[in-house]
């Protein structure tokens, strides 16, 4: 009547840093999949209600787990030794994330201000202007197929 142990886990210092980046990155990805679904009908047939959710969900919801995210990665960076590093010597798969969270943080930046100028001229007009909606939508879809992207690096760590 042995006990065999599986696993063994001991608490690293990088476990909560790592936790933080992963549960910001999910909330990033929902809220990104939650703004094209208001977003693509708002383009589509003009809906003010629509777009004015999309704009808010990037707002309140994108915008603060953007930022949760990256902050919680440079934590796990720092933590596990890779802030010290020189260019070259950094993993492929975190030169990937670095790259398309640098990208998709000035394409959120630029989607927030499209949209909050489009929401503006559209109270004050009475309608939805399709261009800046296309236009947001269109960011916000290419910042979720490149989080997508960010996924696959970072869960298969190539090079």
């Amino acid at each position: 009547m042995g006990v065999t142990l599986l696993a063994a886990n001991r608490l690293g210092e990088w476990e909560l840093p790592l936790f933080v980046h992963v549960l910001g990155a999910m909330v990033l990805v929902g809220a990104l999949v939650l703004a094209v679904v208001y977003l693509v009908p708002a383009w589509r047939g003009g809906s003010l209600e629509g777009a004015t959710s999309g704009f808010r969900v990037l707002l309140y919801a994108a915008l603060p787990s953007f930022i949760v995210m990256r902050v919680a990665a440079e934590w796990v960076a720092d933590k596990e030794g890779y802030s010290d590093l020189p260019d070259d010597a950094i993993p492929d798969w975190i030169g990937i994330g670095y790259i398309i969270s640098d990208a998709s943080g000035l394409f959120l930046i630029i989607s927030l201000v499209i949209g909050g100028f489009a929401l503006r001229r559209a109270r004050r007009d009475g309608g939805m202007g399709s261009a800046s909606t296309r236009l947001a939508t269109v960011l916000v879809s290419i910042m979720l197929v490149a989080y997508l992207v960010a996924i696959w690096a970072m869960t298969t760590k190539p090079g």
